[in-house]
């Protein structure tokens, strides 16, 4: 009797991982050379014509060797593997494009300078509209945060399904399908209605107007984190006589602050790059103006909108890659707020282990 080797066929009738592998090969082998034949080779064709030929040659593969039912679990898994690549080439796409894009301007001068008293064909830098998201984003999130948490709380711990829990579930759903364009006009509105100044355009007005985008997402965020808490904790907290607000403050919001760190960081995270209420509620000032209650200010989206439409003008191209590092400084802001989350979802989730 001859010993069993590790070829690509093993023992016990099934696909090794080397007979898989040597599928995947040839059929990308395949679509590239059939590609390259007809015409239209590019990443995404090679994926698509290259998935269909594994997944039809494992299927044919599997079902000879290891019968129908292992065939169509291995041809489903490859559907699914096809789909997952899919979805993950526009966001390869974009991080590649604004990365090779927005090294172009990533230097000091960009970081430190703003656009007061450029010159056609000069540079410039954002540092106003750095300085005015941090602002603006910050305010919003004063505001949002402790108004979407105790949103939350109330649905969860105090609501109990009553009139005034669906209604303020209905009007969160109702928010969270805004337009942002409806958002700033809001936010003129409300502070046209408080000062009477139709041409009132400050940071704490764009401020506004991204709370209101922002609360919604925080709103639906906590509440799940906070019904993730099991009930169990709380019936032993108030089994040994803690109040219900002390229950919460000690019990429910310690063990879901990993959850609720990563809601908020997400809704931040969404408003950082909202355009259209901050066009129309706090202008697109080209000086550095850190006071939100007075005069106009800029953002990073504003600036990356208002450099790109007026390239035209600039035949350096130089406006239109300083779109482009504001588009990546926004990402690596993003990114940024994500590792903070995660930080906090370390350091600061209760401990399970002994």
């Amino acid at each position: 009797m001859t010993a069993t080797t590790h070829d690509d066929v093993q023992a016990e009738g099934r696909l090794g991982q080397p007979a898989r592998l040597a599928i995947l090969a040839g059929a990308a082998v395949a679509a590239i050379a059939l590609l390259a034949v007809v015409g239209g080779l590019s990443p995404l064709t090679v994926i698509l014509v290259g998935a269909l030929f594994y997944c039809i040659a494992i299927y044919l593969v599997s079902r000879s060797i290891e019968g129908s039912r292992h065939a169509m679990d291995r041809l489903v898994t490859g559907v699914v593997t096809t789909t997952f690549l899919l979805a993950m080439v526009p966001l390869v796409s974009v991080l590649w494009t604004i990365l090779s894009k927005g090294f172009a301007r990533f230097d000091v001068e960009f970081f430190t300078y703003s656009m007061r008293g450029v010159a056609a064909g000069d540079t410039g830098g954002a540092y106003h509209a750095i300085m005015g998201t941090l602002i603006t984003t910050g305010i919003a999130t004063l505001i949002s945060v402790p108004i979407g948490l105790f949103a939350a709380i109330y649905l969860v711990e105090y609501g109990n399904k009553g009139p005034m829990a669906r209604g303020l579930t209905f009007f969160v759903d109702v928010m969270t399908g805004i337009p942002s364009i409806v958002a700033g006009l809001f936010a003129i509105g409300f502070f046209t209605m408080i000062l009477d100044d139709e041409a009132y355009q400050a940071g704490i007005v764009g401020a506004v107007a991204l709370s209101v985008l922002m609360i919604p997402t925080v709103v639906r965020s906590s509440e799940e984190m906070l019904r993730l808490v099991p009930n169990e904790l709380r019936e032993a907290s108030y089994a040994l006589g803690v109040s219900k607000w002390l229950t919460i403050v000690k019990v429910v919001l310690p063990t879901a602050i990993a959850g609720l760190a990563t809601g908020i960081t997400l809704a931040i995270a969404r408003v950082m790059g909202e355009t259209a209420p901050l066009l129309i509620t706090m202008g697109a000032a080209k000086a550095v103006n850190f006071n939100p209650f007075d005069g106009s200010m800029s953002a990073l989206p504003l600036f990356a909108y208002s450099s790109y439409a007026n390239n035209g003008s600039d035949p350096t191209g130089g406006l239109l890659d300083a779109a482009w590092t504001a588009a990546l400084v926004l990402m690596v802001i993003v990114m940024v707020l994500n590792i903070v989350a995660r930080l906090i979802s370390k350091f600061f989730a209760p401990k399970t282990g002994r």
